[in-house]
């Protein structure tokens, strides 16, 4: 009995007991990305570093107790640890050993994937979860909007190439000078760093700036869509199986 609730604890999300747990990691990636966050400010005295040290220290200690439950519990443990979650569990806690363990330079960088932390949100949040759902329904049309919209990107590259080679040869050198352009002005960023000089240069970019327009409107519209009907899906209601009496007054 006391397996099941721990299981539910750990890994459900319904009972009491569950939802406090999840608000408790929760704080706890919070607090870790606000003092990740702090250690990058300069000059921090030894007092305040060893401050942070120490709720690193708990917060690591705290990720790995969760990660060792989450692995006892497991109704499959191997699946759960080469899972999204599993792996997101241990890249969280495991800058924090190689970094105790090695006093290389080099080997700072770990400290960077302190921010899959972050990942960790994603568990604890429903309305997450329906962004990942919704994503999931328009993946397809969304792969295929991200080809189109990288041939857009190769064809004006191309094009603003061809029209401002002559006229600016430093910042036009070539095709691969110009996809900086095309990808500025294509998601309508526009720098300012790069820009046309030409009169068919001007006029190529002005096209280029109405697709733009569309490559920001066309996947913005097929994720909200995704997204009404994952809040469909949830709301509907659940159909009830027929019963004996059911079936019975159907026949009748």
């Amino acid at each position: 009995m006391k397996t099941e609730t721990f299981r539910e604890m750990i890994h459900g999300n319904e009972s009491r007991s569950s939802r406090i747990f999840s608000l408790v990691i929760q704080f706890l990636i919070l607090v870790s990305l606000l003092t990740f966050s702090i250690e990058t400010l300069p000059n921090l005295s030894a007092n305040t570093q060893s401050v942070l040290y120490i709720i690193e220290v708990c917060i690591v200690a705290v990720f790995s107790i969760e990660y060792l439950l989450r692995l006892f519990f497991a109704e499959n443990r191997l699946k759960f640890v080469f899972s999204f979650f599993g792996l997101v569990d241990l890249i969280s806690i495991l800058p924090f050993y190689v970094s105790a363990n090695f006093d290389l330079r080099s080997l700072r960088v770990f400290r960077l994937l302190r921010l899959v932390r972050i990942l960790k949100l994603v568990r604890y949040s429903a309305a997450i979860r329906r962004f990942h759902r919704a994503l999931l329904l328009s993946r397809e049309e969304l792969i295929l909007f991200g080809i189109v919209m990288l041939m857009l990107i190769y064809l004006s590259a191309v094009g603003i190439y061809y029209f401002e080679n002559e006229a600016q040869p430093d910042k036009f050198a070539s095709v691969f000078h110009s996809l900086w352009w095309a990808t500025v002005t294509l998601t309508t960023v526009g720098y300012g760093d790069v820009y046309p000089i030409t009169a068919g240069g001007r006029t190529f970019t002005f096209f280029v700036l109405l697709i733009g327009l569309g490559i920001v409107a066309v996947p913005t519209g097929l994720f909200s869509s995704a997204l009404i009907e994952v809040r469909k899906l949830e709301n509907a209601p659940v159909e009830e199986p027929l019963g004996e009496e059911n079936l019975e007054g159907n026949e009748s």
